[in-house]
């Protein structure tokens, strides 16, 4: 008796733990605390796309967070509807990096002109965001 009540804590705990956190998610399904919107990832990247990714890793995600699903008070996400090429094209991301945005869709307040990125930068940053629209229905 001694060690049932202690052995069914941590079993209740192991429990609430790989239901709330996540141990076993689909490989194709971004979970992160606070993302706004919950998207799969391409099983491949063309190759610009994949340059596209690390850029995006190195200079975008802190804010839009990782795979562009943005972040709760910090930055909208860019794998949604409102940046679908119809709206926001692809000089939309150039302009964005180059002379910063003012808020126009969301209330994170407006975002920073990014030093340090070249227009090829941005081109790739843009086909892999892209890529991960078109996977998610957003065309």
């Amino acid at each position: 008796m001694r060690f049932l009540i202690p052995s069914l804590i941590l079993i209740a705990a192991i429990g609430l733990y790989t239901q709330y956190a996540g141990i076993n998610p689909s490989v194709a399904e971004v979970q992160q605390s606070n993302a706004l919107v919950q998207i799969e990832i391409p099983s491949e990247l063309s190759g610009l796309a994949t340059v596209g990714k690390r850029g995006f890793d190195k200079n975008c995600a802190a804010c839009h967070g990782e795979n562009a699903v943005g972040q709760d008070g910090v930055a909208p996400p860019l794998v949604h509807k409102i940046y679908e090429p119809s709206h926001h094209g692809d000089e939309s991301f150039q302009r964005a990096v180059s002379m910063g945005v003012r808020a126009h869709h969301w209330k994170f307040g407006n975002m920073p002109a990014i030093e340090g990125l070249t227009r090829a930068d941005v081109k790739a940053i843009t086909a892999y965001v892209r890529e991960l629209q078109r996977h998610n229905g957003i065309n």
